[in-house]
């Protein structure tokens, strides 16, 4: 008997038993159904993963540091910033409650030394007190304030940046568009030129007794006011554009962004006399394009100094999407665990109900095994059409809720949760059609080891 005409023969049995093939179909489209939206989940979180490290990190980029437990001990790229015994070191730095290991001068010149690395660029820590606009002199505010990343350029909505990937100027400042709306402005393109005043506060000198006693002999108490009084400084800046506000920027919708000259400035004016003096939690390294990022990470783990690459960091993000993807995989499972049994139930029910159709097949020359693949295709049609069910099922949702998802959890026009894969899909269904008939197995063997002339004297 042919393969083809099993086939159809596999079709038309399952036809006269329209009601318990849906059914058993359906079980296994709870199974399809879960499994594509997971397939579905994890494609559109891996495309939003990327769409944010393209947009804020250079491929060529490394994050360097010296503390390695800011990427994990382990090397799995999970952070340890919490307590616990850490091994003590005379270039601590205190960052966000922390004492970590900080890049000295002599790590930095290192870092520079390094052949393949054509530029470095410290993380200075810019703290204002306070920030103040032209636009709104009379109340003030508190913000982030970072360095304008020339490798990678923001949308711009007003003014204009500079190309060749040069810094702005000294005195020259980038607002987010998220700001415009706090302070009232509704005309982007009037706010540029406008100034933003940035206010600082050195805290005061820490002094000894024997310091205090010295100046109170001296100058009395107006000379210790003077020194115990925090010292502050004013820098005005001027707009020069408006980044748009973007859900894959990790930073454009929430900082100041301004010149490296300014922002190592005025780092360097809160720190001075303070352990934070010219040492850096962590540093920006542009490796030479055609170097790969991870030869020089290796160069420089050489010499205990560590960094992390584009391709480190998403896959820290990935992890966690493959970890929220196998969750949901694992509900999935379970379900098509459940419908294994429901086919074999089937089967065995549909063996008991024509056995005489069997025995009246075998009796007119159809061999065992051709009895035995009869059943397994109709069981691999189960499997097919229940993957195919889900699978459309699974598109259908997916497709109408995707909007509501974005809209929802913000992910920004444009971009979708649920992303569609075939090839994926294709698979999916294939998975489901092997799993069908490993489950029409013992079914179809029965049916294959009837004896004929049993199979025709059953009532």
């Amino acid at each position: 008997m042919k393969i083809t005409d099993t086939i159809r023969r596999a079709g038309r049995s399952l036809r006269q038993a329209k009601a318990r093939t849906l059914l058993t179909s359906l079980a296994i489209a709870v199974g399809g159904f879960t499994l594509t939206l997971a397939l579905a989940a994890g494609a559109g979180s891996r495309q939003y993963a990327d769409k944010i490290i393209s947009s804020n990190i250079d491929p060529q980029m490394l994050m360097v540091v010296k503390d390695k437990t800011l990427f994990g001990d382990s090397g799995s790229g999970a952070t340890n910033l919490g307590g616990g015994l850490r091994e003590y070191s005379e270039n601590a730095t205190s960052y966000g409650g922390m004492t970590l290991k900080a890049l000295s001068s002599d790590d930095l010149k290192i870092i520079e030394d390094n052949p393949n690395i054509e530029k470095v660029t410290p993380t200075y820590l810019v703290s204002a007190q306070y920030v103040t606009f032209a636009s709104k002199s009379d109340k003030k505010y508190t913000t982030d304030i970072t360095v304008f990343d020339t490798s990678v350029r923001p949308e711009i909505i007003a003014g204009s940046l500079p190309g060749d990937k040069r810094q702005i100027a000294d005195d020259e400042v980038v607002v987010p568009e998220a700001f415009l709306s706090t302070l009232g402005v509704s005309d982007a393109q009037k706010f540029i030129g406008t100034n933003v005043t940035v206010h600082l506060a050195k805290a005061p000198t820490q002094l000894n007794e024997q310091q205090v006693q010295d100046i109170l002999t001296k100058e009395g108490m107006a000379g210790l006011e003077k020194y115990t009084k925090p010292e502050t400084r004013d820098v005005t800046l001027k707009v020069r554009a408006v980044s748009k506000q973007s859900v894959t920027s990790l930073s454009a919708s929430s900082a100041l962004f301004i010149a490296e000259n300014t922002a190592r400035d005025l780092s360097d004016y809160l720190t001075k006399g303070t352990s934070q003096y010219r040492s850096y939690v962590t540093v920006m390294a542009l490796v030479k394009q055609g170097v790969d990022p991870a030869s020089v990470k290796d160069q420089l783990a050489d010499k205990q100094i560590y960094a992390m690459t584009a391709k480190d960091v998403q896959g820290m993000l990935f992890t966690i999407v493959n970890l929220i993807q196998g969750i949901v995989i694992g509900f999935g499972v379970l379900a098509l665990i459940a419908s294994i049994f429901g086919i074999i139930n089937t089967q065995y029910i549909s063996v008991l109900e024509r056995t005489q159709q069997i025995g009246l097949m075998k009796a007119l020359g159809m061999r065992g095994r051709d009895v035995s693949k009869l059943f397994r295709y109709e069981a691999a049609w189960i499997g097919f059409l229940g993957g195919v069910i889900g699978a459309v099922l699974a598109w259908g949702a997916g497709t109408a809720l995707n909007p509501w998802i974005t809209d929802t959890i913000g992910l920004g026009e444009g971009n979708y949760l649920l992303v569609y894969q075939p090839l994926p899909i294709a698979i999916l269904i294939a998975i489901l059609v092997i799993v069908a008939i490993a489950a029409g197995y013992f079914p179809a063997r029965k049916a294959a080891k009837l004896d004929p002339i049993e199979a025709l004297r059953t009532e």
